[in-house]
């Protein structure tokens, strides 16, 4: 449990980060608060401030644009996340990868583990890195636990791109970045993925950059 004295700088950070109105700033990686592991969150915001701050991620997720934000993507380290995807994308993306709607919710205390063994390889971005994707190789399908905003628990077993972007905010709360678990010689640039890389799978990356898929 957080004792007091480390309750209220984390709630006088998150005071100060909401003072200006509009989507918060996204620190780069490079800052520590993205490399160390977050503090499990236990009323460390009353629930107000909480409430606020939830909101401010949410803004701050769709301004971006992203599917995901984790509360050390905006230099606070408590274990929060939120995640939200309207998968605006083809059908055949959404067949290749998974890809369906997710509606918005917040991850408190989150952990991951897989079901089953299988593993799918994507291309993943992170707002944290702008400019670059890389191939990442995750469970296809795993269970999440922890809980939402209100304390309510959560247990639910997610599959396809959502389990990609559980996984990924998930991550961000142990101080890893997508790029800890990515096939390097896949990293690409945002140009590079929009004139060479479009296509639903990596399959094409592989052979012509040289790594191998799952």
């Amino acid at each position: 449990m957080a004792t007091p004295s480390h309750r209220a700088p984390l709630a006088e950070l998150v005071e100060e980060l909401l003072a200006t109105d509009g989507p918060l700033p996204i620190v780069a990686a490079g800052e520590p608060v993205l490399r160390r592991a977050t503090e499990p969150y236990d009323g460390q915001l009353d629930p107000a401030l909480l409430s606020r701050f939830v909101e401010a991620l949410r803004v701050t997720m769709h301004a971006a644009p992203g599917v995901g934000l984790a509360a050390p993507q905006v230099g606070v380290p408590l274990r929060i996340a939120v995640v939200e995807d309207p998968a605006p994308v083809p059908e055949e993306v959404r067949e290749a990868r998974g890809r369906v709607p997710q509606p918005f919710r917040v991850l408190v205390n989150p952990s991951y583990e897989p079901v089953g063994t299988q593993r799918a390889a994507f291309f993943e971005g992170c707002l944290s890195v702008p400019g670059w994707q890389a191939v990442v190789a995750r469970p296809a399908q795993v269970r999440l636990t922890g809980e939402d905003e209100n304390g309510r628990p959560v247990d639910e077993v997610f599959s396809g791109w959502p389990a990609r972007i559980v996984q990924h905010e998930t991550d961000h709360l142990d101080g890893m970045l997508y790029l800890d678990r990515a096939e390097l010689r896949s990293l690409s640039s945002n140009q590079a993925m929009a004139e060479r890389w479009t296509q639903p799978t990596p399959e094409q990356a592989a052979t012509s950059l040289g790594f191998e898929l799952p």
